[in-house]
C-alpha cells in the first residue's frame, strides 16, 4: 500500500477529497433518516403487546398531546369551535387514531382545574420514522397561535421528535467548541501551523466520511440518533489521536536523517501498525454493543465500528500521502517552543522513567493504594438506580417537557402513563373479562381500568359499557387500559409487575412506557454477559497477537476495567444523586439512564485498551532489545509518555464537547469519557501498570510452546524487526513449603540456542582448520626460503 501511496499521492488525496464531499453531502441529511427512540426491545412482551394492539385493533397507547390554552374558558363558544376544528383536523390525518378531547368527550380529566386549558389526546401509528414524520407535520401546522387558542404539542412521540432536533443542535455546538480547542492544543503540541493542521484536517475528513457511511447504513438497518452524536466526537477524537501518532513519528524520522519517503515508510511500519491495532481494539469494544437488542445501543456499536475503521484508514492512507507531498516542510510556520519537540532528556532521566522506577521500588504497596483509591471512587455505583430518559432529560424550553409539566401541575388527572393489558388469543367472555378487570382495578396505584365490559375502580364496576367500549374487543382478542394514579417510575415499575402477575385464562401481554422500560432493563441485563464475554475474548486475542504473551493481555484487560471505576462512580454521584447539577445545567431525575453505563463502558474500555496498545507495543520493543523486564517498563513509559499524554489531553478536550449538549444523558459522556481517559493516562499508566509488571517480572512474557509458535508465525511485530529467541521464564511456586525456582524453558528458545551453539562451534572448528592450514603454508614458505638461501650460498 505504501508504494501505491508514494507513487499516487496526488491521486489518493484527490479521490479522498471527492469522496469526503459526496459522503459529507449525504451525511448532511442523516438526521432525516435516524430515529429519536430506540430504547425498547423489539422482541419483548411490551413490544408484542403494542404490535397486537396495532395490528388487531388498529390502535396504540396515546403518544401525542395537544395542550390547548384559551383566553378565558374552555367552555367559551369561540374556543369550543376552534378546538373542535383541531380535533377534526387530527381525525382526518392518516396514521392518527383514538383522537379524544375535552370538547368531544367532556371528560373532567381532559380539563384543567382552572378551566382555561384543555387536552386533545391521540395515538400516532407507524414505525418510529413514520411517527416522527407525522408528528413533524402536526406540530408544524397545528401548534402555535390557532385563532383564539394557543396550542403546544407534547407526549412521547413529540419527546422523540425533539430529541432528534436537539441532537442536531448539540452536534453543531459540540463541534464549534471542540475544533477551536483542539487546534489550540495541537499548536502547543507541535508548535507549527502545518503540523498542527494535519490532524485536524484528517479529523474533518473522518467525520464527513463517517456521517456519509452511516447514511448508507440506514439503507440496510434503522439507526438511532445516538449514532450521530457518537460518530462526530468519537471520530474527531480518534482521528486526532491516530494522526498525532503518525505525524510525530514522521517528524522523528526526518530528524534522524531519513528522506520523506523513507520517513513515511518507517512511520507506517512502526506507528502505523500501532494505529491499526488501536483501531481494532476500539472497534472490538464497540462491537460488543451489537449483542444488545435496543436500537439506541446497537446504533452506537455500528457508529463506533465505522468511525474506528475510517479513522485508521484515513490516517494510514490519506495522511501519508499528504506527508509525502509536504515533505520536509512539515515544520513550516513554527511558533516557538513546543511540547513534543522539546529536547528529550537522556535515557533514564525522563519524568516517566523516574516515576516508573520509583513505583517499581515498592510495587505492592503502591499498587494496592491506587487500587483502593479507584475502588473508593467507584463506590457510589453500588447504589445505581437504572431508568430511561423522559422529558426531564431535555431542556426546559422544549415543548414536550413543558406540556408534561403543565399537565402534571394544572390537571387533576393524567392518562400519560397508561398501561395496556392485551389478551391476544382469548375467546371473549364478559364474565371472565369482568373478573380480570376487577382484579386489576384493585391493585395499588390504579385509578381506573377501561375495557369492553365498562370502567372499573377499586375492584368494582363504576361505569357501564357504552358503544365506545366496543373498541376494546375484536373477534379473538381483547385488551384493557389501565390508568395509574402516579407518574413515579418506581411505583409504575411495581405496577407493571403486579399486572403481569394477575391470573388470566390465556396469555397476557402488558405494554406501555413503564412496561417497555422494565423490559429494556431486563434485555440489557440478559445481553450484558454475552457482550462482556465477546469483548474480553477478542481483546485477549488481539493483545496476544501484539505481545506474544498470555499474561499481558489479561493484565491489560484487568487494568482497563479498573480504570473505569472512577468513571462509573462519578456518573452516579453527579447525574443520579444530582451533585453539580447547577453547574452542568441538568434536571435531577433520581436515576441513571440504563443505556449510559453500557455505551460508556464500551467507548471508555475501547479507549483504555487503545492506550494499552500504545504502551505495551513500546514496552515489548524495549524488552526484545534489552531482555530486562524492569528496564523495558521504565524505558517504554519514558519513550511513549509524552505522546500518550498529548493524545489523552487532546481527546479529552474533544469529548468535553459532549457537555455542550442540552440532553442530560449526553452530558454523561462529556464527563465520563474524559475522566476515563485521564484516569487511565495517569493512575493506571503511571502507577498500576509498572507496579503490576514489576511484581510479575519475566512471567509477563510467558506463553506455552504452541502459542509461541502461533505468534511467531501469525503475530504482528510493531517494530518491524526480527525478534530474538524467547527467554527462559523463572517463576516461583508460592504454595510450596520451601519455595524453589521452577524454570520454564521455551523449547523453541532451547532449539534456537542449540543451533546457535552448533554454529559457533562450527565456526570455531573452521577457524582452527583455517589457522592450521595457514601455519602449514607459512612453514612451507619458510622452508622454501631457507632452501633457496642455502643454494645461493
Amino acid at each position: 500500500m505504501f508504494e501505491f501511496t508514494r507513487r499516487r499521492s496526488c491521486w489518493v488525496l484527490g479521490v479522498f477529497a471527492v469522496l469526503a464531499v459526496v459522503l459529507g453531502a449525504l451525511g448532511a441529511t442523516l438526521f432525516e433518516r435516524v430515529e429519536g427512540g430506540g430504547y425498547t426491545d423489539p422482541g419483548s412482551e411490551s413490544s408484542r403487546a403494542l404490535e397486537v394492539l396495532r395490528e388487531e385493533f388498529g390502535q396504540a397507547p396515546p403518544n401525542l398531546l395537544l395542550l390547548v390554552e384559551t383566553e378565558s374558558s374552555v367552555e367559551d363558544p369561540e374556543s369550543t369551535a376552534a378546538a373542535t376544528a383541531l380535533v377534526a383536523n387530527l381525525q382526518e390525518r392518516a396514521g392518527v387514531t383514538e383522537v379524544m378531547s375535552y370538547w368531544t368527550s367532556h371528560q373532567p380529566a381532559l380539563r384543567s382545574v382552572d378551566g382555561k386549558q384543555g387536552l386533545i389526546v391521540a395515538s400516532v401509528l407507524g414505525s418510529e420514522r413514520e411517527i416522527d414524520e407525522r408528528v413533524t407535520a402536526i406540530s408544524g401546522e397545528l401548534t402555535g397561535k390557532q385563532g383564539s387558542l394557543q396550542v403546544r404539542a407534547g407526549g412521547f412521540a413529540m419527546l422523540m421528535h425533539e430529541t432528534v432536533q436537539q441532537s442536531k443542535t448539540d452536534i453543531a455546538k459540540g463541534e464549534a467548541i471542540a475544533f477551536p480547542l483542539t487546534l489550540i492544543a495541537l499548536l502547543f503540541v507541535f508548535g507549527g501551523l502545518v503540523a498542527a493542521s494535519l490532524p485536524l484536517l484528517v479529523a474533518i475528513g473522518t467525520v464527513l466520511t463517517t456521517m456519509g457511511a452511516l447514511w448508507l447504513l440506514t439503507l440496510f438497518t434503522p439507526l438511532s440518533v445516538t449514532a450521530t452524536n457518537v460518530a462526530t466526537l468519537l471520530g474527531l477524537g480518534l482521528a486526532i489521536d491516530y494522526s498525532l501518532l503518525i505525524v510525530n513519528r514522521y517528524r522523528d524520522e526526518l530528524a534522524d536523517g531519513r528522506n520523506p519517503a523513507g520517513a513515511v515508510a518507517t512511520t507506517l511500519r512502526t506507528a502505523g501498525r500501532t494505529v491499526a491495532f488501536s483501531a481494532l481494539t476500539v472497534a472490538v469494544a464497540l462491537a460488543g454493543l451489537l449483542f444488545f437488542p435496543l436500537l439506541a445501543i446497537r446504533s452506537m456499536g455500528y457508529a463506533g465500528i465505522v468511525v474506528a475503521a475510517l479513522a485508521a484508514l484515513v490516517s494510514l492512507t490519506v495522511l501519508p500521502a499528504a506527508l509525502l507531498l509536504i515533505g520536509t516542510r512539515i515544520d513550516k510556520g513554527q511558533l516557538g517552543w513546543w511540547f513534543l519537540r522539546a529536547p528529550r532528556p537522556a535515557p533514564g532521566e525522563g519524568a516517566w522513567h523516574k516515576l516508573a522506577t520509583a513505583v517499581m521500588r515498592k510495587p505492592i504497596s503502591i499498587g494496592l493504594a491506587v487500587t483502593a483509591l479507584l475502588l473508593l471512587l467507584g463506590a457510589p455505583f453500588l447504589g445505581v438506580k437504572l431508568g430511561f430518559p423522559d422529558e426531564r432529560t431535555l431542556p426546559e424550553s422544549m415543548n414536550s417537557r413543558q406540556v408534561t409539566e403543565i399537565v402534571a401541575r394544572d390537571f387533576s388527572e393524567s392518562d400519560q402513563h397508561t398501561l395496556v393489558a392485551v389478551l391476544p388469543d382469548s375467546a371473549y367472555s364478559a364474565a371472565g373479562l369482568d373478573t380480570i378487570a376487577r382484579a386489576m382495578s384493585d391493585l395499588d396505584n390504579v385509578r381506573r381500568v377501561d375495557t369492553a365490559t365498562g370502567s372499573y375502580a377499586q375492584g368494582g364496576l363504576f361505569v357501564e359499557p357504552t358503544a365506545a367500549n366496543a373498541r376494546f374487543r375484536v373477534e379473538k382478542a381483547v385488551y384493557l387500559s389501565i390508568v395509574p394514579t402516579t407518574g413515579d417510575s418506581d411505583a409504575l415499575a411495581g405496577l407493571v409487575e403486579q399486572v403481569r402477575a394477575v391470573r388470566t385464562p390465556s396469555e397476557l401481554l402488558v405494554g406501555g412506557v413503564a412496561a417497555a422500560n422494565a423490559d429494556s432493563v431486563a434485555a440489557i441485563e440478559n445481553a450484558l454477559p454475552w457482550a462482556l464475554g465477546f469483548v474480553v475474548i477478542m481483546m485477549l486475542i488481539v493483545l496476544f497477537a501484539l505481545t506474544g504473551s498470555m499474561v499481558l493481555p489479561v493484565l491489560a484487560v484487568i487494568l482497563s476495567a479498573l480504570s473505569l471505576t472512577a468513571t462509573f462512580g462519578a456518573l452516579v454521584w453527579i447525574f443520579q444523586d444530582g451533585h453539580l447539577s447547577g453547574v452542568l445545567g441538568f434536571t435531577v431525575t433520581g436515576d441513571l439512564s440504563a443505556t449510559v453505563p453500557v455505551m460508556l463502558f464500551a467507548a471508555a474500555f475501547g479507549l483504555a485498551m487503545d492506550y494499552q496498545v500504545f504502551l505495551l507495543s513500546r514496552i515489548r520493543e524495549e524488552y526484545d532489545r534489552t531482555g530486562k523486564n524492569e528496564t523495558a517498563v521504565a524505558l517504554g513509559l519514558e519513550r511513549v509518555g509524552r505522546i500518550v499524554t498529548a493524545a489523552a489531553i487532546l481527546i479529552s478536550l474533544v469529548f468535553l464537547g459532549f457537555l455542550a449538549s442540552d440532553i442530560t444523558f449526553m452530558k454523561a459522556f462529556g464527563i465520563g469519557l474524559p475522566l476515563a481517559v485521564i484516569v487511565d493516562a495517569t493512575l493506571v499508566r503511571g502507577f498500576l501498570l509498572p507496579a503490576a509488571m514489576k511484581v510479575l517480572g519475566d512471567a509477563n512474557w510467558y506463553a506455552p510452546e504452541f502459542l509461541h509458535r502461533l505468534h511467531d508465525r501469525w503475530g504482528l511485530d510493531d517494530s518491524g524487526a526480527a525478534r530474538p529467541p524467547k527467554r527462559e521464564v523463572v517463576v516461583r511456586d508460592p504454595l510450596a513449603a520451601r519455595p524453589e525456582e521452577i524454570v520454564v524453558v521455551d523449547p523453541l528458545a532451547r532449539a534456537e540456542a542449540a543451533r546457535a551453539e552448533a554454529a559457533r562451534a562450527e565456526a570455531a572448528r573452521t577457524e582452527d582448520s583455517a589457522g592450521a592450514r595457514e601455519n602449514a603454508r607459512a612453514k612451507e614458505s619458510l622452508s622454501a626460503s631457507t632452501g633457496s638461501r642455502e643454494t645461493s650460498d
